[in-house]
């Protein structure tokens, strides 16, 4: 049996053994009526999801008491999260003290990107699930956090698999959740994936450095974007040229409990 997952619109899907997606709805567990053993995967999937969120709330609670602010980083494969953090983590340095779980289905090439800003950084490879999973868990996140020295930072990055879709299903225990969105992925993403984007409360729109030379329509993009999640925040920036970077910062001063955009006393 594949994995599945449950989306908050209702509509679960499955992962099978090659990875597809296979999609449905209309139940409040999907239409499970075409298999014998319907009763006993709508058993399973709560089983999953319920122990999910028990270690999630284990995760929160870990963090909590030691003070941590954890931020789950989710986009599609090549917005350009990793270079975003790698901005981010030049930036926050000497100021605030700061762990990346760097989640990635093979290889520690981001993981190695990410090295000499002076964070912690552990490398999570999914490649043990079914052909690599796609997202991480709470399950995953709480095994990299016995790695973490989470006596000596402030503020934890969750970076997770790059995916429109699994990352947005899973609460893995971060405070806040936040998308990088690259414009090269066209104005229609937020009404074909609404799951991810009405998920988190901070949209990094990406590769601004870009647009003079696309057909975007950021209007279009942002009505969009309104259409499945009104409150959310917009920032644009890019990892190319770093604009936009202040006010990603400002928006982390706002979420953490220690001051990011000015030097600590005594720095």
């Amino acid at each position: 049996m594949g994995r599945f997952h449950r989306h908050d619109d209702g509509t679960e899907h499955e992962h099978g053994s090659s990875g597809e997606h296979d999609h449905r709805s209309g139940q409040e567990h999907g239409d499970l009526s075409g298999y014998r053993t319907g009763p006993d995967r709508v058993t399973v999937l709560e089983r999953i999801f319920d122990e999910n969120d028990r270690c999630a709330r284990s995760n929160r609670d870990l963090l909590d008491a030691h003070g941590v602010v954890a931020v789950n980083m989710m986009s599609s494969p090549g917005a350009g999260k990793t270079s975003l953090l790698q901005h981010t983590l030049a930036s926050l340095s000497g100021r605030v003290h700061v762990g990346v779980i760097e989640g990635d289905i093979e290889t520690s090439i981001d993981a190695d990107r990410l090295a000499g800003y002076g964070a912690q950084v552990v490398l999570l490879n999914t490649s043990n699930g079914f052909g690599g999973e796609c997202h991480l868990d709470a399950p995953m996140v709480g095994s990299a956090l016995q790695r973490v020295d989470l006596t000596t930072i402030e503020l934890l990055f969750v970076e997770n698999v790059g995916n429109l879709v699994c990352p947005a299903e899973f609460d893995v225990g971060a405070h806040h959740r936040v998308m990088v969105y690259s414009i090269t992925e066209g104005e229609e993403k937020p009404l074909k994936y609404p799951v991810m984007f009405r998920s988190v409360e901070l949209v990094l729109v990406n590769k601004m450095d870009l647009l003079p030379h696309l057909d975007f329509d950021m209007d279009l993009f942002e009505r969009n974007l309104a259409a499945v999640n009104p409150s959310v925040a917009v920032v644009k920036v890019s990892a190319r040229t770093s604009d936009g970077l202040d006010t990603w910062l400002k928006w982390l001063e706002q979420h953490v409990h220690h001051p990011v955009s000015t030097p600590s006393a005594g720095a």
